[in-house]
C-alpha cells in the first residue's frame, strides 16, 4: 500500500500514517465473522431488491420508522423500478401496506392505512374487521365500525375515500357533517339544533364545493402522508422556480464533472454525523432524482437559518463525479419556500406545464 501510494505521488510520511490508521482500525474493527454476516445481509438485500423491488419496498415500509431514506423515497424509487403502487383506500387498505395480485406477474403495492399521519391503529382496525362487504358511504362507515368522525377526517385528508366516490374535499366535508350529526345525539346539542335549524341536514345542494386544483391536491397528500402518487411539489413549481434560473435536481444527469449549479429541490434528509466535524449532508430531489448535497462547515454557519428551515431548499453549488458517485458540493444554500405559495394559484395564474430532520 504504501509503495503504491508513493508510486502515484503522495508523500511517503502521508503514506505510513494512512497505512497505520487501517492497521491500528484493523486490530479491533470489523472482524471477519462480522463483514461475513453483513455481507450476507447486503447481498440478499441487494438480491430481493433487484427481483421483487414491490416485496422489498412493502416490508421497508412497514418496519418504518426506520433507517436512512423516507417512505416518500422508497415509494418513488420503487415506481421507477415498474412498480404499481396503489393509494391509500378505505376500501382497499390495511394498517401494513400490502401486495396485491395483478394478472401480470409482479403484485401491486397497496399503501397502508399507517402512513395517515395521527391515524389511531386501533380504529383503523376495526375498519378492516368490519369491512366484510365495501363500505358504501361515510355514514356506512362509522355505523358499522363505531369509529369517530375525526378518523374519517384524517383518511378523507389523505384522499382514502376514493372507492366511495369522494375526493378529499368532498371526503372531509362529509366526515364534518357525520361529526356534527354525532354531537346533536347529546341533549345538549339536540336541544339547541331543535330550536335553531340553520342547515339542512337531508340537503347539501347549498354548498358548492370549489374543485381543488392539481398543486393544492400534492400539497394536501404531503400533509396528510408525506408523500404523494399525483406528483411531485417540484414539477408543479418548475414554471415559476425556472424565471429565477433555479433548475430541478436532474438538471445534474446531463452537466459534467465540475460544473457550476443552481439546483433546487424538496429536502428529503438532513443529517450531520458526529465524526463529520460539522459538515451537514443534505439529499434534496425532484420526481426524477436526488441529490446529495454536501455543506461545509462554514457554510453551515452562515446559511444555517436556510438550512434548517426550508422544505424547498436551493443550493448553489459545484457538481463532483467520481466514478459512479455523484455529489453536489454546495457553496451558498437558500429558503426557497416561498414558491410552494405557488401550489394554490389558480388556473389562469399558472403557466402552461408538459408533465426531514436531523438523525
Amino acid at each position: 500500500m504504501v509503495n503504491g501510494m508513493i508510486e502515484r505521488g503522495y508523500d511517503a510520511e502521508f503514506a505510513q500514517r494512512c497505512f497505520k490508521q487501517i492497521e491500528g482500525f484493523g486490530t479491533y474493527g470489523f472482524p471477519e465473522s462480522h463483514a461475513a454476516s453483513f455481507a450476507l445481509l447486503v447481498y440478499a438485500s441487494a438480491w430481493l431488491k433487484c427481483h421483487y423491488p414491490e416485496v422489498f419496498t412493502c416490508a421497508l415500509l412497514n418496519a418504518q420508522p426506520m433507517g436512512f431514506y423516507s417512505p416518500a423515497q422508497l415509494i418513488a424509487d420503487a415506481q421507477r423500478s415498474g412498480v404499481d403502487v396503489r393509494p391509500i383506500d378505505i376500501n382497499y387498505s390495511a394498517w401494513d401496506s400490502t401486495l396485491e395480485l395483478v394478472p401480470q406477474a409482479r403484485h401491486a403495492l397497496r399503501l397502508g392505512l399507517r402512513l395517515v399521519k395521527g391515524l389511531n391503529a386501533v380504529e383503523a382496525a376495526r375498519i378492516t374487521a368490519c369491512r366484510s362487504e365495501s363500505y358504501q358511504s361515510v355514514e356506512d362507515i362509522i355505523t358499522r365500525s363505531d369509529i369517530s368522525a375525526k378518523t374519517i377526517e384524517l383518511i378523507a385528508a389523505a384522499d382514502g375515500l376514493r372507492s366511495l366516490g369522494l375526493n378529499a374535499r368532498q371526503g372531509f366535508w362529509q366526515a364534518c357533517k357525520q361529526g356534527r350529526l354525532q354531537m346533536n345525539k347529546l341533549p345538549l346539542f339536540a336541544q339547541a339544533d331543535n330550536r335553531t335549524k340553520i342547515i339542512k341536514q337531508d340537503d347539501d345542494s347549498y354548498l358548492k364545493l370549489p374543485p381543488s386544483l392539481f398543486g393544492e391536491q400534492i400539497a394536501q397528500d404531503y400533509t396528510a402522508t408525506g408523500l404523494s402518487l399525483k406528483g411531485h411539489p417540484v414539477d408543479s413549481l418548475k414554471a415559476w422556480f425556472e424565471k429565477d434560473r433555479w433548475q430541478g435536481c436532474s438538471a445534474i444527469d446531463e452537466a459534467p464533472n465540475g460544473r457550476r449549479l443552481r439546483l433546487i429541490g424538496l429536502v428529503t434528509m438532513r443529517q450531520r454525523p458526529g465524526t463529520a466535524k460539522g459538515t451537514v449532508f443534505v439529499t434534496i430531489e425532484d420526481s426524477l432524482l436526488s441529490v446529495n448535497v454536501i455543506v461545509w462547515p462554514h457554510i453551515v454557519e452562515r446559511d444555517r437559518t436556510a438550512l434548517l428551515g426550508a422544505h424547498l431548499m436551493g443550493v448553489y453549488g459545484r457538481l463532483q463525479r467520481q466514478g459512479p458517485i455523484t455529489h453536489f458540493i454546495a457553496e451558498s444554500v437558500h429558503n426557497c419556500d416561498s414558491y410552494l405559495g405557488f401550489l394554490h394559484a389558480s388556473d389562469q395564474q399558472a403557466p402552461r406545464l408538459k408533465s426531514r430532520d436531523f438523525h
